[in-house]
């Protein structure tokens, strides 16, 4: 399991997230081994397999969470078979359970427009949560690519910034020119602000209020703030940003290739989860193209 975790981390690049829920993953399945008696890897039969699926379900256990550990165990032993541990893998003839993808949640215009009127500007730490929530919505970049921009990945000459994403992927991603006052405000007023409150030297574009790199829960934690302050009911996370942003430019004509990109999705399939659009849009699109949707027409 150790060879196989340092597998994970070093020529998979995992996050230790990922490298988190395999190791749990094994660690279920140690245990289940050891309660059959099957004392070594290459004993593990298809029988076994079914038994220990059989397991899962019995345990309460989501065909989420259940796809999510055959899935990791199907992997792990492709790593055996490739290093000669084991012959054959007996998760190879298990399918995966099917499990329903939900239709991720997304903001409203009007919703948009409530929380980018409450951070106080002519403040530092509202000039950087400002310019936290026009990067988020405008890239729909991921947190943890947030959290990790520098300032030399941002060129204003042509209005993009470099993204360091998952598994080591590099993209670039064109930002707006809300995004980019924001940005222009922030960095040159209110982060030389906040940085002279640290002693250390940091080239992270946002800072918490101690001048210091702003954690990926900080972000978490400046968002929840926001949505205090406009006095709306509703959850908002960095990832809903980033639905947000690739529904509307979807609903907006963006064509699915380009949205893939922009994302930094290596698989179209999950970009395409996007693809459902919100009932004013339908409504619009209605009323603008049918024949009879009103007396215009």
């Amino acid at each position: 399991m150790d060879k196989f975790i340092a597998y994970l981390q070093i020529e998979k690049n995992a996050s230790p997230y990922t490298v988190q829920y395999y190791r749990t993953d094994l660690e279920t399945f140690g245990a289940f081994m050891q309660r059959e008696e099957v004392n070594d890897l290459k004993d593990v039969s298809y029988r076994e397999v079914r038994v220990f699926l059989t397991e899962l379900y019995q345990d309460g256990l989501s065909r989420r969470s259940v796809s999510r550990k055959i899935s990791s165990l199907r992997s792990f032993y492709r790593f055996l078979e490739r290093d000669n541990h084991v012959t054959a893998n007996p998760f190879s003839q298990l399918s995966l359970p099917k499990s329903e993808k939900p239709v991720p949640g997304f903001l409203y215009e009007e919703e948009l427009e409530k929380l980018f009127c409450v951070s106080d500007v002519q403040t530092d730490l509202g000039q950087r949560d400002q310019a936290l929530l026009e990067v988020l919505y405008g890239t729909g970049i991921r947190v943890s690519e947030c959290q990790q921009l520098q300032i030399q990945d941002i060129d204003f000459s042509i209005g993009t910034i470099f993204v360091k994403g998952k598994g080591r992927k590099e993209r670039y991603v064109p930002f707006g020119s809300f995004a980019e006052a924001a940005l222009q405000k922030y960095l040159f007023h209110g982060r030389k602000n906040l940085l002279n409150k640290s002693n250390s030297i940091t080239e992270n574009v946002f800072l918490n209020a101690r001048g210091k790199p702003i954690t990926t829960r900080g972000i978490r934690t400046v968002l929840n703030k926001i949505v205090e302050r406009a006095s709306i009911n509703i959850q908002v996370h960095p990832h809903k940003l980033r639905h947000t942003f690739a529904t509307h430019m979807l609903n907006e004509g963006a064509d699915l290739r380009s949205v893939q990109e922009l994302l930094g999705h290596e698989s179209l399939s999950s970009t395409q989860i996007y693809t459902h659009v919100s009932k004013e849009h339908l409504k619009k699109a209605y009323m603008k193209s049918h024949p009879r949707a009103n007396d215009k027409n």
